[in-house]
């Protein structure tokens, strides 16, 4: 917390301003604790909650505006640019897709809360047609509800502060600061490794479309899952003919269905 409240005590509103932006444009700088700073500080008098809560909500829209504009020209590309920055590419689309398909445009009200999903429920929400000022009502409430939060939180508790010494604060923050980015680089490398091994036994049993229309046009039994959701269904309205609809999360649950003498080749966006 240290480092935090020093930026914005030396700096003042604009690193705040900035640093939310640039979180919420997808780059992996959490902005969680700049807000609970901000919100301590205006607890003690060194700032004005008002005005922090305004700014970070304000940088938050700003973000999300960009990638509901961006979803609306470029449509499912701009999940690929996306999904890329995350640490789950393979997940954070359909994991949005699921919350999207349960909530609507409620969605984007709490979508910030849960780390993976805000820019990519903005860009979701340009892709599936959702009306400007609707998107706007929403996104500017489920900014102004995230940042009032954790900057709240902050000031709530803004008091232990003041009861710590400065010196022992400077201490446990750069201990903890410590602490944390070795769990961060152990978690990025594990999900890594994981990553590449995945990817390793996916090339093994991948088979291009070409491939796939090969075997088809050769008269093969092919058995042919869609796994998409009805999201990208609905944004894309073509499928492979005589491909079966299972969502990814029912093969488990559905695989007796499943014949044991063919082929089966499942594809998704």
């Amino acid at each position: 917390m240290t480092e935090p409240l020093q930026l914005l005590q030396r700096y003042g509103d604009l690193v705040l301003f900035v640093w939310v932006l640039v979180d919420q444009m997808g780059v992996p700088i959490p902005a969680v604790p700049m807000l609970i700073a901000a919100g301590a500080l205006a607890g003690i008098g060194s700032a004005n909650l008002t005005v922090a809560i305004g700014l970070a909500a304000g940088a938050s829209l700003i973000a999300d505006v960009f990638w509901y504009s961006l979803g609306r020209r470029r449509g499912h590309r701009t999940l690929a640019w996306l999904c890329a920055l995350s640490l789950e590419p393979d997940s954070c689309v359909r994991r949005t897709e699921k919350v999207f398909l349960a909530r609507g445009a409620g969605a984007l009200l709490f979508a910030k809360f849960l780390p993976g999903l805000n820019a990519v429920a903005a860009a979701l929400a340009g892709i599936f047609g959702f009306g400007t000022s609707r998107f706007l009502l929403y996104a500017g409430a489920g900014g102004l509800t995230w940042a009032g939060s954790w900057a709240g939180l902050g000031y709530l508790f803004s008091d232990v502060l003041e009861r710590i010494a400065p010196e022992e604060v400077t201490h446990l923050g750069a201990t903890a600061l410590a602490v944390s980015g070795a769990a961060l680089g152990a978690y990025v490398v594990i999900k890594y490794a994981r990553r590449r091994r995945f990817l390793r036994l996916l090339r093994i049993a991948r088979i291009t479309a070409d491939e796939l229309k090969q075997k088809l046009d050769a008269g093969e039994e092919v058995v042919i899952l869609d796994l998409r959701t009805a999201l990208d269904v609905e944004a894309v309205p073509y499928a492979i003919p005589g491909a079966l609809r299972v969502a990814a999360e029912e093969i488990e649950r559905r695989q007796s269905e499943l014949p044991r003498d063919r082929e089966i080749v499942l594809y998704c966006t």
